[in-house]
This record gives C-alpha cells, structure tokens and sequence, in this order.
C-alpha cells in the first residue's frame, strides 16, 4: 500500500490534538497557585511601613476564591503557597545578616502551619455562612503561630497590620485575635457577595439567605469597629507623667553593633547627658523619668564598675530614675534585664525578659545548626535564661510595664503588665541587628495596636530607631529617625482603666478557636455521613471532603 503525503497530512488533520486538554488542565491547576502567591503578596503589601491595610481584605477576598469548593489537598497546598508569597517578603529582614537560609527555612516551617489552615478552610468552605468559620480557622491558626514550634512567632498577626485602618478599635474589644477575625472575615465576606451577585446575575436567581450572610459577613465587622471607638481614649485618668526616652544610637550597623568595647553604653550616656543640658538651659521640661533602650548597656553593670559608674553619672546628671537595658550575668546564667536605676540609690529594681527569642537569644537544636554552620553557634554561645515574673517598674509613682522588644508580639507579655497595674507601657527593644529594614516598622505597629488594646500610653525607647511615644488612641505624637541619637521628652496620660481585651484575656481566642473546630467538626462529620450513606445529598456533596475543584 503507498501511502502519499496528501494522505498523511489528511490524517494528521483528522487526529484529535492530545496535548490541548493536558494543557488546559495544567493551566486550570496553575491559575489558583499563582493567585495564591499573589493574595500572599498583597496581604504583604498591607503591612506596615505602607498605610494600606485596607488591601487586607481583597487579599483574603482572593484567597477565598481561591480555597472555596476545594478538596483538603488541594487547600493544603494552595494554603502553603500563599503561606510562602506573604511571610517571605514580609520576614526577609530575618536574613539581612545571617544570610537567606535562615529566613527561607523560617518561612517554610511557618508556611507549613498556614498551609493547614489552608486545608481547614477548604473543608468548611461548603458550609452555609462558610465566611465566619472559616475566619475562625484562620484565627485558630494564628494561635498555633504564636505557641509553636518553639514558643512560637506571632509576627505576622494581621492585627498588626491594621494600626492605621477602620478596624483598630476592635483591638480594645477582644485584643488581636478580635481584630484579626474582623478583617478575614469582612475579606471572606467580600468575595462571598461578589460571587452570589455575580451567580445571581447569571442563573437569574439571588440566594437571599446567603447574600444577607454575605452582607453581613462585611457589615458586621464594620459595625463593630465604629461601635468600639467609645473605648479608645487619650483622656489622662491618673493625672500626666513627663516621659524622656533616649535612643543614644550605635556605633555600626549589623550583629556588631556592640563589638566596641562599651561604646552602645557611652552613646546612650552621652545623649541623657545632652538632655540634661538642655533642661538645664530650659529648652525642655524636666522628665519624671527616662527611658533606655534594650541593650543600652553593652556591659553588665553589676559586674563592670565602669559601666556602673558611667550609668551612675548619667542618673545624676539628669537628676530622675533611669530604666537601662542590660545584659546581666548571675549564678552563671545570661539574662536579658532592664535595671532600674536610681540617681540616689543605684539599682532598685530589676526586670528579666520572659519570651525569649529563637535561634536570637537561645539556640533550639543546637546541634542540628552547629552542623549546618558553626558561625551561627559561635554567635549564640549561651542561651539566655527567661524570666519568671512581669515587669513593672515604680517611676517616680508611675507604674510603668515592660514588654522588652520581642515580647510586644506576645498577647499574654504585655496584658499582664497592665493586669499588675501599670498605668502605661513601655517597649524597650534593640533593632540594630537589622539595618534599615521593615522590621522596625512592623514592630512600631505592633505596639500602636497594644496602646489600644489596652487603652495605655506606649513608648518605644530603640537602640538605633525608630523609637517613638503613643498615645492610648494608637497615634504617635514624637517618633526619631533610624540610625541617628535622638531623645523624646513629652508629658503622656496615665491611665488606670481596663478595657473588655484585657479583662477577658485570652477567652476571645479561645471562643474563635472552638467555633473553628465546631466548624471543622460539622463539615467532617457531613461528609462521612454522606460516604456511609452511599447516597450523596446535593449538601453532603458539598461537603465532601474527597470532592472539590
């Protein structure tokens, strides 16, 4: 048989093209993926230094689109990638001086755990007002973040990427996992209406059941916040202190930042100096007290009697109380401390940091890292030890609490401040470790979101910026520059009441965490239901956990 080259193009023209459908179903997978990364980046975006907390919401708006009516698996893995698109560029200051493979494995464990909310979502997407539970979930993963691994790593929270929206206020009702599920669900809730009106539009038939949940989805959270600024006050209840915080700067940038032998010590010294001869000229009020930064001392000062003589001086000159942040060695253990010392008395008090830092202040799997790169032991010699009890400082009648930089992510670090009755906050902390990156931003917000929880003035006293003073309304009245020695003098409100989120603790997380797993419980439980029946019902069959896009 002779087969022409007519014939066998004819033949080619007959034979359907495989490869079209494979195609079409690799790219069917990848849209979701993609858009995944990019709600991650976007939730990125709304996280300070930027004021565009609002893009929270089309961030989980798309996220919805992108989890709804999928299996577990497929929301396991879509979960992971918008894991990855929001906490890689948001965490990369992680990795400004240890290099990117810290800051990538930290993005990837704690991906993991956004990737199990991404399955948790998935599941009870297919369950009527599927917008509260699965704000919920998300909640409850956000508790999991901040307790492990490790003692966990809140940052990242989105409360603290809403300092400057229309949502702050709720902070004062339930603390950030109250302001957290606000913004997610009025995200979910977003997407919701879109859909239904977009499906109403189509099929001619407006679901009013679920398009009123929807509604309310955004309505309620917004409702909400406007309600609680009757909490939010900067009305001074125990009369006014006059604060002076110091940042006395560093002599470089990067993990040396105090390899000159007592210069951080010298800096901080010198600029209290040069306060007090402004005082003194009558360029600026006398404070009730002053505050250093964490670390101020580079030299422990109980063990050092020049840096004891150099604090000392620095006290008298300026003729009030100086909390200082020092490095103290006892009984062979290293402690992360704030001292308070007296112009008359010397150290009165002292207060040790409770929630130390990961792979920063103590070194898990010590081993495993030294393995990996002896540098990274050789930076962390000795673990620091925690402390067991909450600092609150008596400054010339002020209850003053501390939350010591890290801490300030930490609901429980810095409540139990005000519980044991400070009148304002103060969060002493040292960002020189991470040059001119967001960090400082993200954590300068963190404490603007605590000044309204809690309804206290918050200062933030920073080795080399940004150090600034808040009012109990969120607003920051002085703030520094980075890199630069600078001091902040100004009389704040002291204030003694306490808000609904610091009596109730944390019950709000716990509620939110429950109505996750009810959530969680009902859609399993309607999907085995319909598996055992043989039998899917059109509900049970959207609640499958094996179906999905």
């Amino acid at each position: 048989m002779t087969v022409t080259a007519t014939s066998v193009g004819q033949a080619d023209e007959l034979e359907p093209d495989s490869s079209s459908p494979a195609r079409g179903a690799r790219l069917k997978r990848l849209v979701p993926a993609v858009a995944a990364v990019l709600c991650g980046v976007l939730l990125y975006v709304s996280f300070p230094p930027r004021t565009l907390s609002w893009l929270a919401l089309p961030a989980f708006a798309g996220l919805g689109w992108v989890l709804r009516g999928r299996s577990w698996k497929a929301g396991l893995g879509l979960g992971y990638l918008f894991g990855l698109g929001f906490l890689l560029p948001l965490l990369v200051w992680t990795g400004v001086e240890v290099g990117s493979l810290p800051w990538v494995a930290l993005c990837a464990v704690e991906a993991l755990l956004v990737a199990l909310v991404g399955a948790g979502i998935a599941v009870v997407s297919r369950l009527p007002a599927w917008p509260v539970w699965a704000a919920a979930v998300w909640i409850a993963g956000e508790a999991a973040r901040a307790r492990v691994p490790f003692g966990g790593f809140p940052w990242g929270k989105i409360a603290f990427g809403q300092a400057d929206g229309v949502f702050l206020p709720l902070a004062a009702v339930g603390g950030t996992p109250v302001l957290g599920f606000a913004v997610v669900l009025c995200g979910f809730g977003l997407y919701e209406t879109v859909r239904l009106v977009l499906d109403g539009r189509r099929t001619r038939v407006l679901r009013r059941g679920a398009a009123s949940a929807a509604l309310l989805s955004m309505a309620v959270p917004v409702a909400g916040a406007l309600a609680a600024r009757t909490l939010v006050s900067d009305r001074a209840e125990d009369g006014t202190a006059t604060v002076a915080v110091i940042q006395g700067n560093v002599p470089r940038l990067g993990l040396d930042f105090n390899s000159q032998r007592r210069a951080v010590l010298d800096y901080h010294a010198r600029e209290t100096e040069r306060l007090a001869a402004e005082i003194k000229a009558g360029k600026q009020p006398r404070p009730d007290f002053v505050l250093w930064p964490e670390n101020s001392s580079d030299l422990d000062p109980f063990a050092n009697a020049d840096a004891a003589y150099v604090i000392d001086q620095a006290a008298k000159d300026i003729g009030v109380p100086i909390s200082v942040g020092g490095v103290v060695e006892r009984d062979g253990k290293l402690y992360n401390e704030q001292i308070l010392w007296d112009p008359a008395k010397g150290p009165t008090q002292t207060y040790d940091k409770r929630r130390t830092q990961p792979f920063g202040e103590f070194l898990p799997l010590r081993s495993l890292v030294g393995a990996i790169n002896s540098d990274w032991t050789e930076m962390a010699r000795q673990d620091f030890t925690p402390g067991t009890r909450p600092g609150v400082f008596t400054l010339h009648g002020t209850k003053v609490g501390l939350a010591t930089c890290y801490e300030a992510a930490f609901d429980w670090a810095v409540r139990d401040t005000v519980t044991h009755g400070a009148q304002m906050i103060s969060v002493p902390s040292n960002n020189a470790t991470f040059d001119r990156s967001e960090m400082t931003y993200q954590q300068l917000a963190m404490s603007r979101v605590r000044a309204v929880e809690h309804s206290r003035t918050v200062t933030v006293p920073v080795t080399s910026g940004v150090s600034a003073i808040i009012m109990p309304d969120g607003r920051i009245t002085q703030r520094t520059g980075m890199f630069v020695a600078d001091s902040l003098v100004q009389k704040v409100p002291l204030r003694s009441s306490t808000t609904p989120a610091t009596d109730l603790g944390v019950l709000p997380e716990i509620a939110l965490v429950l109505v996750a797993a009810g959530g969680l419980g009902w859609a399993i439980g309607a999907g085995v239901r319909g598996r055992r029946a043989g039998e899917v019902s059109p509900y049970a069959r959207r609640t499958s956990l094996d179906s999905g896009r």
